[in-house]
């Protein structure tokens, strides 16, 4: 959620860069296309929720990026496909316009899917055309358009997964889809000695801005553990009262479950005495294994509280992250998102990418199944309000 920092690409290089970029723009704009291609026409106007956009508004804002920052200022003699798409397709960005309010996404019956998809190849063709001729600093910004999308990517699995999860007919979105792949699990900790660290990113390559300056961090000495939480970990926190005992838990997130009578991670049913969750591939019976998944920050800590353990600041889990698999879910750290020394938010719209958001919000570190191939990182901040499930986010703990 950032611009790209500091990529250097000396001159030379830039027409390389650009083919480079080319390559990807067409792997991750046909990524996007594949991912909708379960779907019918009546999934994609879908929005449940505040938080959850429909699948035809993140297709259509992945595309109004590229004409917004791209074509309509680098392309001479570009016609915008249609005059208000950049009313109805803008996100957050103030300083371009405005926009529909994000709780309004779900009312445009109009445009249609198959305008949006008229709309994607028509932008698409024009960015082909343009990306030979871009500078080394359109080409940086060009990098970040495609990250842009890769987040609205995982963003629109997560949102497929809440519409369907909450049809009582529990639709299939892909038979083949594996939440958990196999994978190694490790029991233990990992213990790192206390010490002066340095964290954040550092290097060539795509990075947020948010993930810099890369500075010293002091930790004591502090033990993680190598696996996850699993289901029947956290199966024996709601069997034994963990979500009717305020004692785990924050002040705002008991008022949280109290007033949205939650029970038990999103996507969880308990049907015929059973415990059932909602995948991708379907509706299952719970396989205890496997790592819990659909957990906000309050049910982490809570959850951390009642095992006698804590959460890792997202400092410990960087450090750490060398000693233990990730990137099957977003993983919960105790840390507030907050700018690094020395973050200097960048002039004009990109700057609304990241440094507005540092407040009131969590970092989870790592990725997920749903995350793009390619795509994470160890440095990788993402970062969500504390009452949040829906992302594909699960618990590691540390011994207090």
């Amino acid at each position: 959620m950032s611009e790209p920092i500091d990529i250097q690409v000396p001159p030379s290089d830039t027409p390389v860069k650009a083919k480079t970029l080319l390559n990807k723009f067409n792997d991750v704009r046909a990524l996007t296309m594949h991912i909708v291609l379960p779907l019918q026409a009546e999934d994609f106007v879908v929005q449940p929720v505040v938080d959850v956009s429909p699948t035809k508004w993140h297709m259509a804002h992945t595309t109004w990026f590229f004409e917004e920052f791209f074509l309509a200022k680098l392309s001479d003699g570009y016609k915008r496909f249609h005059p208000r798409y950049a009313f109805l397709f803008n996100s957050y960005y103030e300083s371009v316009g405005e926009r529909v309010l994000r709780p309004n996404r779900g009312n445009m019956s109009r445009p249609t899917v198959n305008e949006i998809k008229k709309y994607r190849q028509y932008v698409d063709e024009h960015m082909r055309e343009l990306i030979p001729r871009l500078n080394n600093e359109s080409l940086q910004l060009l990098e970040l358009g495609l990250n842009h999308e890769q987040q609205h990517q995982e963003l629109m699995l997560t949102d497929i997964k809440y519409v369907f999860g909450h049809n009582p007919l529990f639709p299939v979105y892909d038979e083949h889809f594996e939440e958990t792949p196999n994978r190694k699990t490790e029991s233990g900790f990992v213990g790192i000695d206390e010490g002066v660290y340095e964290v954040g990113f550092e290097g060539e390559g795509f990075h947020f801005d948010n993930e810099r300056e890369r500075h010293k961090v002091y930790l004591n000495h502090f033990e993680i553990s190598k696996s996850l939480v699993s289901n029947a970990e956290y199966k024996e926190f709601i069997e034994a009262g963990g979500y009717q005992d305020p004692r785990y838990w924050h002040s705002d997130a008991w008022t949280w479950i109290n007033e949205n009578k939650i029970t038990q991670p999103l996507h969880w049913h308990r049907i015929d005495n059973k415990w059932y969750r909602y995948a991708l591939s379907g509706l299952e019976v719970i396989d205890g294994n496997e790592p819990v998944t659909h957990v906000s920050f309050y049910e982490a800590y809570a959850f951390a509280e009642w095992t006698g353990m804590r959460l890792p600041t997202e400092f410990e889990w960087e450090v750490a992250s060398d000693q233990f698999d990730w990137g099957l879910r977003w993983e919960h750290t105790n840390s507030a998102y907050l700018p690094y020394p020395g973050f200097l938010k960048p002039e004009g719209a990109i700057g609304e990418y990241n440094g507005k958001f540092m407040v009131n919000q969590m970092v989870l570190r790592g990725s997920s199944i749903a995350t793009p191939t390619g795509h994470g990182r160890r440095t990788y901040r993402n970062f969500f309000h504390p009452h949040l499930q829906w992302q594909f986010s699960g618990i590691r703990l540390c011994k207090k």
